[in-house]
């Protein structure tokens, strides 16, 4: 069931924010924030695995990252559309009942089609929730003031903001675990994702991630929009407060008023 939260990682797939944020939301969670997680689908178009699998393994993973809880949306894996409605407002209502004050989602630039609209999808959704007039029915309007994007699995970009997630890698690497149908070389028929290298790629690119800011493991971020100090003083701060729906017509990245 979705409910209030200080920060939601949204992924179109169940592991998609374990590959790119996994460490940051561990992180998080362990300094007392309220996070949760929100997969758009339910990975049903996987070559290994089926729904009710992926969705088991995305609980065990849930439970390794500490997070509050973790819900699917339901949407269709292998359509997600910018430009579909019905999927803008289904996203508005969850944004609208998880009330975040930031939210971490998928960059647009990897490859795979549903990350790309995925990212679409949450900058747009993520405004919108913050406009009163814009589907009221969906719930009391409410827009994070930080947006965070984490790189999709074959993507490389220079960071914004790197996060030194080294005293969470643990969880990073227990929570990948628990996905055994996409990614442990026995599970099932040999694909790209269980081959071995592809978490060893990722484990890598963390490595590299964190050597840019001397750390030995390091997640990175680009910025949709404007980075605003507060917030990430805020979000990286050692508790946070709790706070009460914001709504405003302006964009994100600034305080809610």
């Amino acid at each position: 069931m979705v409910a209030a939260c200080d920060v939601l990682a949204v992924g179109a797939h169940p592991d998609d924010v374990e590959l790119g944020c996994g460490g940051t939301v561990a992180r998080l969670a362990a300094a007392g924030r309220r996070v949760a997680i929100l997969d758009l689908t339910a990975g049903e178009l996987g070559t290994r695995g089926d729904a009710p699998l992926r969705a088991a393994e995305a609980s065990a993973a849930a439970a390794a990252l500490g997070v509050l809880w973790r819900e699917c949306l339901g949407l269709p894996d292998g359509g997600l559309s910018r430009t579909d409605d019905g999927q803008l407002v289904a996203l508005v209502g969850a944004l609208r009942a998880a009330a975040p004050r930031a939210v971490l989602l998928p960059d647009d630039g990897d490859p795979h089609p549903d990350h790309a609209a995925a990212a679409e999808l949450v900058r747009r959704g993520s405004f919108l929730a913050g406009v009163a007039k814009y589907h009221p029915e969906r719930g009391a309007p409410s827009r994070p003031g930080l947006l965070l994007a984490y790189p999709g699995p074959r993507q490389l970009f220079q960071p914004a903001l790197v996060v030194d997630v080294s005293a969470a890698y643990g969880a990073k690497r227990a929570a990948l675990a628990a996905h055994a149908s996409q990614f442990d070389p026995g599970a099932g028929a040999a694909t790209h994702l269980a081959s071995g290298h592809f978490l060893a790629a990722i484990e890598g690119r963390d490595r590299a991630c964190g050597n840019l800011a001397g750390a030995e493991f390091g997640e990175g971020f680009a910025s949709p929009g404007t980075l605003a100090a507060d917030e990430l003083a805020w979000l990286f701060a050692p508790r946070v407060p709790d706070h009460g729906p914001r709504t405003t017509d302006h964009g994100p990245g600034g305080r809610m008023g």
